[in-house]
């Protein structure tokens, strides 16, 4: 990589993200510029402008007018975009709400970034709602009307829609019947259909724009009355088991199309057209229906029907009786134990007479006591006769069933023989627990292997952990999926320098098996003099803090100073601190404090018996970890803190490197959740100095420089 001189940025770019680190001398200042008078205001724009004094030292490279329903509106929200440059500019406001308060400020863009003008406001005009008429209805029939409207204003705003709406109650609105007819102002017509015969109607024209709905005056009108058809009743003919023929006459069609007719049939007295119905056409005349789908031995009622546009008229009742059936006959197959396991088996049977009735349903019913029926478990094969299997799931380990073949015509449901057959038994699963890798005071991670499910689905797995020995899932847990295979699960939540032991579970229908015991001891934990709390970790001979440092003070009791101010940060040439976005609350306990280096070179900034790292400290973890290119065992893993996807991070170490960003010279902050740094406690030269840092989109571990007014977090490693 390039080096970097005085009065020169450095941006460096690592797998298309942009990192900077360092930063120019003195910046200009912020544009000088005042909002100009609003004129020409409207329902939806208005004009207005700014002028530009003073450049502020730097080109001017974007100027406008920012405005909002809200005080002091930024170039975030809504803006124009005028040009460049200084002197007087002009911009037009659109797509404004009518009746709505509006504040403006113009704005302009150099290098050192946005100033706004003095803020003014104004209010858009408002809108009216149209002034119309409604027409009387004419052209009336049983389920038809002619009506309409004439617009004479809109109010100040287009018509969007226009048309009547009506109801059979007073003052209809268009959350009533309705239509559509255009748009704009001026007369139109209406067509109203659907209508019931002989029914008052209520009637109002409607024209819609951006203010509301106006209706104009109430009309009424009556559509023409009908009468029901007239129908008669045929006798049942050919009747059997399962059908049976009769029909109508329908001699009469009451004034309107007759558009549907047929016979209704129930169980019970004076059946309708709720009940079992066939359609036989329309109009007048004699029809002939078929009834199908009868229970054998049943008495029915049946009465012809004929529907019109007023209702439904019904003929005289009939009544008739279907011939009997019996029961099917059917047997039960053989269970074959070679298809029986744990929790399922294959059972059958064959219907061999359908007893004079069709078989609606046939299969296997199953129980743990004797001569099962429908009312306990049971499969469905289908209608008809004929040999059939049956597979049964869901069955419990080590159990005794038995089992019969049924079918079920117009008689009844009959049954066969019974068979019975006994599961398999399932065992506990087999497991193995993983040793306790990546500890620190509070963290620690373990996991398991299932080996075997024992017969049975393992259900849920995971581990579970103590302070006392032989844990169960009665103590602390921690799931990981189900089935067989390994996983690894991170216990947090611990105690400092406190001996835990844990078992990976797994769970399946007999219970909870158990693997082997293993145990660890957490770290001890480091408090710092602001009495901040660390987790420490042990990574090969070294141990180091699990977390980044977010002290205020040295270790002697010197405050460090905490600055907030751009200005004041870029300008500094002694020790000082800061939380990203100076919001300690927010990020400090995440990510820790960013120090510049003049903080870092002390030598009693880490807790006493810990120092920042040297070069030599970070190449010994290197080793440790085997290279560079394995820098993913030293991030902490998924997306909470890091942006997607944070490649190859695993976290074996227990390190739990976080993107704390960092703090320009200038006092800008960049870069939370895509690199995390670390300053090292060396020199670069003269005006820089060494840091190690990862990225969210790649797992190497770099070295590179930046200026020591640089804000950035450190570790500490034991002395």
């Amino acid at each position: 990589m390039n080096r970097f001189y005085k009065g020169m940025i450095l941006i460096l770019f690592i797998s298309g993200s942009l990192l900077y680190l360092s930063s120019c001398e003195k910046k200009p200042a912020l544009a000088e510029i005042l909002t100009e008078d609003i004129t020409s205001v409207t329902q939806t724009s208005a004009i207005t402008g700014g002028f530009i004094s003073n450049s502020g030292g730097a080109e001017i490279t974007a100027r406008g007018i920012c405005w909002g329903t809200s005080i002091n509106p930024a170039t975030s929200g809504n803006k124009t975009s005028d040009g460049t440059g200084t002197g007087t500019f002009t911009s037009i406001i659109n797509q404004l709400t009518p009746g709505t308060m509006y504040y403006v400020r113009a704005y302009a863009i150099n290098e050192a970034g946005t100033s706004y003008g003095n803020q003014r406001s104004f209010t858009t005009t408002d809108i009216l709602t149209p002034t119309l008429t409604t027409v009387e209805a004419g052209s009336i029939t049983l389920t038809s009307a002619v009506s309409g409207g004439n617009i004479t204003d809109d109010g100040g705003a287009d018509i969007s829609t226009r048309g009547v709406c009506w109801s059979t109650s007073e003052d209809p609105t268009t959350a009533d019947n309705k239509t559509e007819d255009g748009s704009g102002t001026g007369s139109f017509t209406s067509d109203l259909t659907n209508l019931t015969p002989g029914t008052d109607y209520y009637v109002r024209a409607y024209a819609t724009n951006s203010a509301g709905t106006a209706y104009g005056n109430q009309e009424t009108f009556t559509t023409v009355a009908l009468e029901l058809a007239t129908v008669t009743t045929a006798s049942a003919d050919h009747v059997t088991q399962t059908s049976a023929m009769l029909g109508g006459d329908v001699t009469d069609d009451g004034g309107s199309d007759v558009t549907a007719k047929g016979v209704c049939w129930s169980t019970s007295s004076n059946p309708t057209t709720d009940d079992n119905t066939t359609n036989d056409g329309s109009g007048t005349g004699a029809f002939t229906s078929n009834l199908s789908g009868l229970t054998p031995g049943t008495t029915y009622y049946v009465r012809a029907y004929a529907i019109n546009s007023i209702g439904t008229a019904y003929g005289s009742e009939v009544s008739f009786d279907t011939d009997p059936v019996e029961l099917a006959t059917v047997a039960t197959a053989a269970i074959d134990d070679a298809y029986v396991t744990a929790n399922s088996a294959v059972a059958g049977g064959n219907v061999t007479d359908d007893g004079g009735g069709n078989v609606t349903a046939k299969g296997v019913c199953w129980s743990t006591s004797q001569s099962p029926t429908l009312d306990d478990d049971f499969t469905d094969e289908g209608p008809g006769t004929g040999s059939f299997t049956s597979a049964l799931s869901g069955l419990a380990n080590g159990t005794t069933y038995y089992v019969r073949a049924y079918a079920t015509n117009n008689a009844g449901t009959a049954y066969g023989n019974e068979a019975s057959f006994t599961t398999d038994e399932i065992l506990l699963a087999t497991l193995t627990t993983t040793g306790a890798s990546a500890i620190t005071s509070f963290t620690a991670a373990s996991g398991g292997n299932v080996s075997d499910d024992g017969g049975g689905t393992v259900t849920a797995r995971g581990v579970c952990w103590s302070t006392t020995a032989e844990p169960t899932i009665s103590d602390n847990t921690l799931s990981s999926g189900t089935g067989t295979g390994s996983f690894i699960c991170e216990l947090d939540g611990l105690d400092a320098s406190t001996t835990y032991y844990v078992r990976a579970y797994a769970t399946n229908s007999t219970g909870t098996a158990y693997g082997s015991q293993v145990s660890f001891t957490t770290t001890e934990s480091l408090s710092d003099i602001d009495g901040n709390v660390y987790a420490t970790v042990q990574i090969g001979s070294q141990v180091w803090m699990a977390e980044n440092l977010r002290t205020t003070t040295y270790n002697n009791g010197t405050s460090i100073a905490v600055i907030t101010d751009n200005e004041q940060w870029s300008n500094l040439t002694g020790p000082a601190c800061c939380f990203y976005n100076n919001n300690e609350p927010a990020f400090g306990d995440t990510y820790g404090a960013l120090y510049n280096w003049y903080t870092i070179e002390a030598d009693n900034l880490c807790p006493e018996g810990w120092h920042v790292p040297t070069a030599d400290d970070w190449s010994v973890l290197i080793d440790y970890i085997g290279g560079n290119a394995e820098g993913g065992k030293l991030k902490e893993t998924g997306t909470i803190h890091w942006r997607s996807p944070n490649i190859g991070a695993t976290n074996e170490t227990g390190f739990t490197f976080r993107p704390s960003g960092f703090r320009l010279p200038g006092g800008t902050y960049v870069n939370i959740e895509t690199y995390g740094h670390s300053w090292i406690s060396s020199e670069y030269d003269a005006e820089n100095a060494s840091f190690r840092y990862t990225a969210y989109d790649d797992d190497y571990l770099y070295w590179w420089y930046a200026d020591m007014n640089c804000g950035k977090p450190t570790r500490c490693i034991k002395d």
